[in-house]
């Protein structure tokens, strides 16, 4: 097969493989009314909220804490060995899923561990697709194609809402078997056609780093989990004993991987990278836009589904599956930008448009806060369509530029290293974004329920009740497409109720207008993070320099150095993979 034909074999696959993994990274968020229908567990008692939690972020915690230490074995064993191995574990773990005959807690806790395997399975095609395109494509294509790669795996976040809808009213179990088909045509396709183009240099695996590094993100995460529930009488959980505790466990594990790494001769993370000026900006700049894209799908999800959606018409179970459809143009303008600015990019260099494309992602933001609660459809998706092309023009460019720069050796866990910054991100953007909403929504949001319910004859006591409720519990009633007032207040409440009274209360008018003000006080803060980050990005993204190519980036190999005695003294390690500016005419723009 001729390299030419080969590059876009291996591009087909290494997309489809990212489109599967970030497919089922939100494919259950509209799907999750139904699939806790069908274990018969309500996710909205306080006591089953972990359960709600992890099923939300159970899969992209995985994914965070595996996929550095994913891509190093790549480097260490093959590339194609852990990308194969991905396919196949992604594909059990997903027929598994559809097959859980259980309910309840016990149900749950199974989705909730195959979901968990999935997430391994989709670490290891994450962590070595990109390094796969980099080795399959010469320099002057790597920004077009990986831009293919990266703007349909960020697209397939949003595709996943729209799937999730469509198939979970016909069954739950479709949420999880559409996905087997294609894994078993991804795997036969990887290893009868894919080729092991890098040279796996076999060295001891790093158990401490990998052990540290894996303990501080998982705590670091579920700290996350636990800071945006409410503890005793506050909204939130940032104070309580448990988020501290595991922050402060989470700070002590990273710090002391970072001295591990510091000393290891063959580190799991590979700190010199980051004296790439290229590679260090530019994953600086991945980590604070995906931090302002990652709690937007929510926040949008929230505003259509618990507002503008019943505002127009559409009931409540229905606004899941139609906030997936208004939110499509967000996806179309990505997927025309990411490979048009990443085609760009190879002939102009990266920092224009990365910086362009998160300036005009915080110009985005800005727009949506001048936006009314009840807005008109066609404003919203122009500004939609602007953050997507604004998020594509960045994403494709800077993850070309970021993999240019790495040395053949070690783009799998370069590229990793990438990976878990963008990933972390979203998770921790979850808890930012939710947090500030919170903020917001219990300043004003309390008052105005009680007086809304009581105004409509339900009882003081009911409606105080209801109203002091944390404000987290009808952030996710809105989220999960249930009518919110019909589960806050609950049936009993309801019947001492005239017929007209429960007809106006569980209609679709009520709630919105009752939440709007407080919900757009609590959008103002968690937007105007959204532009801050954005902004703090493209500054990050201007300081990357103009184009870098490492020095081994495009040569051939070299065979691995004999090992050194032990009397030897230790080679520098920022020499190996050190930076060089590109001389190619084309490749001299201060880009």
């Amino acid at each position: 097969m001729t390299d030419d034909g080969y590059k876009w074999i291996a591009l087909s696959n290494a997309t489809l493989a990212v489109l599967l993994a970030t497919i089922d990274a939100s494919i259950t968020l509209i799907a999750m009314p139904d699939i806790f229908r069908g274990i018969k567990l309500d996710p909205l008692v306080p006591a089953n909220s972990f359960f709600l939690l992890w099923m939300i972020l159970g899969y992209m915690v995985v994914i965070s804490v595996l996929v550095v230490s994913l891509g190093r074995l790549g480097d260490m064993f093959g590339r194609m060995r852990i990308y194969n191995l991905g396919f196949v574990i992604y594909t059990v773990a997903s027929l598994l899923l559809t097959v859980d005959w259980m309910t309840g807690r016990a149900g749950a806790s199974y989705l909730i561990v195959f979901r968990i395997v999935q997430g391994v399975g989709g670490a290891c095609l994450m962590a070595n697709s990109a390094a796969i395109i980099t080795d399959a494509f010469p320099a002057h294509q790597r920004g077009m194609a990986l831009g293919i790669n990266n703007i349909v795996g960020v697209s397939g976040t949003f595709i996943g809402l729209v799937l999730g809808g469509l198939l979970a009213p016909i069954s739950w179990r479709l949420v999880f078997l559409i996905s087997v088909p294609v894994g078993l045509f991804g795997t036969v396709w990887a290893y009868l056609k894919l080729q092991e183009r890098s040279q796996p240099r076999r060295r001891p695996v790093d158990w401490p780093g990998n052990i540290t590094f894996a303990l501080g993100l998982v705590l670091l995460m579920v700290a996350v989990t636990y800071g945006i529930r409410p503890y005793g009488g506050h909204h939130t959980g940032w104070g309580s004993p448990r988020v501290i505790a595991l922050l402060t466990g989470a700070l002590l594990s990273l710090a002391a991987f970072l001295v591990i790494e510091a000393h290891h001769r063959d580190p799991m993370f590979r700190l010199p990278l980051f004296r790439i000026r290229a590679f260090t900006y530019g994953t600086l700049s991945t980590f604070l836009s995906a931090v302002a894209r990652g709690g937007l799908m929510f926040m949008l999800i929230i505003w259509l589904q618990g507002i503008w959606l019943p505002q127009h018409g559409y009931d409540f179970t229905r606004t899941p599956l139609w906030a997936g459809i208004y939110m499509l143009p967000l996806t179309i303008g990505m997927l025309i930008a990411g490979p048009a600015s990443g085609y760009l990019s190879d002939r102009f260099g990266a920092r224009l448009f990365a910086t362009g494309g998160m300036i005009g992602a915080a110009v985005s933001f800005a727009l949506l806060l001048l936006l009314p609660t009840d807005f008109s459809y066609p404003e919203f998706a122009a500004i939609l369509a602007l953050n997507g092309i604004s998020m594509g023009m960045f994403a494709s460019p800077n993850r070309a530029a970021v993999m240019n720069s790495l040395p053949r050796g070690d783009r799998g866990v370069g590229g990793g290293m990438n990976q878990t910054f963008q990933n972390s991100a979203q998770v921790i953007s979850i808890g930012v974004f939710f947090t500030l909403m919170v903020v917001g929504l219990s300043a004003t949001l309390p008052a105005a329920m009680s007086h809304g319910l009581e105004a409509h004859g339900v009882a003081t006591a009911a409606a105080e009740k209801a109203a002091h409720l944390p404000p987290i519990s009808i952030l996710f009633a809105a989220f999960l497409g249930y009518n919110p007032i019909q589960h806050l207040l609950g049936a009993s409440a309801l019947a001492h109720l005239s017929a007209h009274s429960q007809s106006i209360l569980t209609g679709r008018t009520f709630f919105p207008q009752l939440i709007s003000a407080p919900f757009r006080s609590g959008l103002h803060e968690a937007f105007a993070f959204a532009i801050v980050a954005c902004l703090v990005a493209a500054g990050a993204s201007l300081m990357r320099g103009g184009r870098y190519y490492s020095a081994e980036s495009d040569e051939p190999e070299r065979t691995a150095p004999a090992p050194r005695p032990a009397h030897a003294a230790p080679a520098a390690p920022a020499t190996r993979g050190a930076p060089r500016r590109a001389t190619q005419p084309e490749e001299q723009h201060a880009s």
